[in-house]
């Protein structure tokens, strides 16, 4: 029998990173687990442990401010290979089981297939005919699928048709027997919505309230914008999923047609040294600046507050937050039309989406822009409105709420 109890259960596929002194964790998982503490009386999050070198935004456990008396992190094996799942899978079936028995609350993040410890914690859940959610930020299937196209390797693309299909599968049957759907933002929502009991929109944002554009910093911004170089900018990997090509191909179209820009794409992935290699050959070096991965979040907001546009060409359904840190930061967003953008900028008209895949109506876009600086700033303006309900503490707020309802 379930205790009436105020704990939480979570699964999230963000790894942990074994080393000497203890776990690493990425910093904004660790800002989530303070937030998580700050709704639930006792909270248990499993998350799938690697080995190696973390990644530079992974940062020690012990230092990250989180309240381990309220917070206990479970550490399960990492199983994406079929050898590994079925070596580890009978044993974290009865973990899970043991640790769904202990919680009040279920939530489970899922988007995989093999070792996908989300979608076993759901199947156990439904075997126990407990209530639970299903929390995801992209249509994971879909992005796979896209690879079928876009995979750097002939291995890759083989691996993406024979999966795709099957993971599209599985997340529908899971969905299917949540309770709620829990789906970052509207493009989410919209795929998975048609399959779920009740769903719901929630955003996962990491952003404080001292992250958003001070009064006196955006009258700067927007008098900087009346005259000088259109300030574009993106922030994200250089994956194909994101249209780097298309991003870069804007920019060239852009130069040629004498437009007056500076471009900064900050991020790094397999897609950045085709881009840096077509704007060395397109002699737009002086123009487009591709840094690669930047560590510091300081930067990343100095970047998205002084621009005036955040430029991007989003090809597969997510909801990608760089589009929220823009808005947050008084940046309108000019891009490929989906229902996450426009959900975004409904209220306000802070950005111009148009249509995806269409370089030329993207150009067309911000060659206007770049000689209307009315209608510019009016964007600034907008796309500070559109900003304004979005912080870290109200988002968990809000999607704590919606478990409690639901669950």
């Amino acid at each position: 029998m379930i205790e009436e109890n105020d704990t939480l259960l979570l699964y999230a596929p963000v790894p942990l990173y074994s080393s000497d002194n203890g776990y690493l964790l990425e910093d904004q998982a660790c800002n989530g687990l303070r937030l998580w503490a700050e709704n639930f009386k006792h909270v248990i999050v499993m998350f799938p442990v690697q080995h190696g070198v973390a990644p530079p935004s992974w940062i020690p456990l012990r230092s990250a401010q989180v309240d381990f008396e309220h917070v206990e992190v479970v550490a399960l094996p990492t199983a994406y290979r079929i050898d590994q799942f079925l070596r580890h899978q009978a044993a974290i079936r009865r973990q899970i089981r043991e640790l769904i028995d202990r919680a009040r609350y279920l939530s489970f993040s899922i988007g995989g297939l093999i070792g996908d410890w989300g979608a076993i914690a759901a199947m156990e859940a439904h075997r126990k005919k407990r209530r639970f959610a299903v929390w995801t930020d992209r249509v994971e299937s879909e992005v796979v699928r896209e690879q079928v196209h876009s995979g750097k390797t002939f291995k890759k693309r083989r691996m993406a048709a024979l999966t795709h299909w099957p993971m599209a599968m599985l997340e529908r049957a899971l969905i299917r027997r949540a309770t709620v759907g829990l789906f970052h933002g509207a493009e989410t929502y919209a795929a998975y919505e048609p399959y779920a009991n009740a769903a719901e929109i929630v955003h996962d944002i990491h952003l404080s309230e001292k992250d958003r554009i001070p009064p006196m910093e955006l009258a700067k911004k927007k008098s900087a914008a009346t005259q000088g170089p259109l300030r574009i900018c993106y922030v994200g990997r250089a994956d194909a999923m994101k249209g780097p090509t298309d991003w870069v191909q804007v920019m060239v179209e852009l130069n040629k047609k004498g437009v007056e820009f500076q471009a900064t794409w900050l991020g790094d992935g397999e897609a950045l040294p085709a881009m840096r290699a077509e704007v060395t050959r397109q002699g737009m070096e002086d123009r487009v600046k591709l840094p690669g991965f930047v560590k510091d979040r300081t930067v990343l907001l100095e970047t998205l507050r002084r621009s005036h546009i955040l430029v991007f060409c989003h090809k597969t359904p997510e909801s990608p937050r760089n589009l929220i840190e823009a808005l947050v930061s008084g940046t309108p967003i000019v891009g490929y039309d989906s229902h996450f953008p426009r959900d975004l900028i409904a209220s306000h008209g802070g950005g111009v989406l148009t249509t995806p895949n269409d370089i030329g109506a993207l150009v067309a876009t911000l060659e206007a822009l770049a000689h209307d600086r009315v209608r510019l700033c009016t964007l600034i303006d907008r796309a500070t409105l559109d900003g304004e309900p979005f912080n870290d503490v109200a988002v968990f707020k809000h999607r704590s709420e919606v478990i409690r309802a639901h669950l």
